[in-house]
């Protein structure tokens, strides 16, 4: 059994399902992750902290002191993946066995992002002594809370902006996704008045309200968020989707509430008009329309310059420039001025599965991508 496949299965051995709509458990938290990532990093000489962003919830960030520090005049890269997984509800596989059946590996966090992790572990391991000769300065980050909201890499892009170029780990099969959409969630809520369902005149319907603003939605704003006006050249149109409805309490009870939630995913040129603004223009614009917009979180789309030396090298060889309908944590790397692309082993088809796994192969070609890449510079 090779070493990265030794590692993968311990990292997936340690739950760290992020705690945003699961209920507090001994699987969710990132925060024995990050203990064992950074004992790892201790162990091939790199000097690890952990940085806690939300209580019990820390980053860890190592930096390999031979490689010349502050005054060395090397550019500074970074190898970044993220620490927490999705939940393990609906699983048909032990999602913590890390078992190795027909060429793969399975478990939570086998494609999405441990894969990517002990990739880049095992190829900082490798070249070990030679790091110091390398052309460049590398510096590793897990990110946590990267499945909600991003807080791990916007707190890290907050605190830690001087970087040259930085590499999300993320299932790309290793090509170089140097573009993605952005992202909106809001949600929107309708208020009524309870009354018993027999005299249904006396009240006012929260669902009923809700229903005229899906059909705002999907007739008025829809086509506007995916006109051409918005398009662009590799990530095509920008989209919306409703993925939640909520209303109501019984069966006999006009529902004084009803609550829907939205994702937009969002190109350059929505991000550059406004995305909330589209939102709220088409609100206003239907009438008597009574409804409640609060935004729940947004993330800036990704949109590096493909000439990018570092890119280039990524991209050598077989290696496709491809974009991507989905964000990661390089959009908040990249909002601060860090060129940040997403490229590891894996197929994001496999991420969030509920039998989720990736090939041993792919995750064995991970490490010599990772690593030729750092070569090469």
């Amino acid at each position: 059994m090779s070493p990265v496949v030794q590692l993968l299965r311990e990292l997936i051995a340690i739950p760290s399902v992020n705690p945003d709509g699961a209920p507090a458990s001994d699987v969710t938290g990132e925060k024995r992750m990050a203990e064992r990532v950074a004992q790892f990093l201790e162990s091939i000489g790199a000097n690890a902290v952990l940085e806690e962003v939300l209580p019990g919830r820390p980053n860890v960030i190592g930096r390999f002191p031979t490689c010349g520090g502050a005054d060395s005049g090397k550019p500074k890269i970074l190898f970044a993946p993220h620490l927490d997984t999705v939940t393990i509800d609906g699983m048909t596989i032990d999602p913590f066995g890390g078992e190795v059946r027909d060429g793969r590996i399975y478990g939570r966090g086998a494609c999405d992002t441990k894969g990517t992790m002990a990739a880049m572990l095992i190829a900082l391991q490798e070249i070990g002594d030679r790091l110091p000769e390398l052309n460049v300065e590398v510096h590793f980050a897990a990110f946590m809370g990267e499945e909600t909201g991003q807080p791990g890499s916007q707190h890290f892009a907050k605190h830690h902006p001087d970087y040259d170029f930085a590499l999300i780990g993320e299932p790309t099969e290793c090509d170089v996704v140097y573009t993605t959409k952005g992202n909106l969630w809001a949600k929107l809520i309708t208020k009524g008045v309870a009354v018993h369902s027999s005299t249904p005149h006396l009240g006012e319907n929260a669902i009923v309200k809700m229903a005229r603003v899906v059909d705002v939605l999907y007739n008025q704003f829809r086509p506007k968020v995916e006109s051409e006006a918005f398009a662009h050249p590799v990530l095509g149109t920008s989209t919306t989707s409703i993925g939640i409805i909520r209303g109501g309490s019984r069966t006999n009870i006009v529902p004084d509430d009803c609550e829907l939630q939205i994702d937009m995913r969002i190109t350059p040129a929505l991000h550059d008009y406004g995305a909330e603004k589209l939102l709220r223009e088409a609100l206003a614009a239907a009438e008597d329309l009574d409804v409640e917009l609060q935004i729940l979180s947004g993330a800036a789309p990704m949109d590096n310059n493909p000439d990018n030396p570092f890119i280039i090298k990524l991209a050598a060889g077989k290696r496709k420039l491809i974009g991507a309908p989905w964000f990661c944590d390089a959009a908040f790397l990249g909002a601060v001025g860090i060129p940040a692309v997403a490229a590891g082993p894996g197929n994001i088809s496999q991420a969030h599965t509920k039998d989720e796994y990736i090939e041993i192969a792919a995750l064995e070609e991970g490490v010599q991508f990772y690593r030729h890449f750092l070569e090469s510079l």
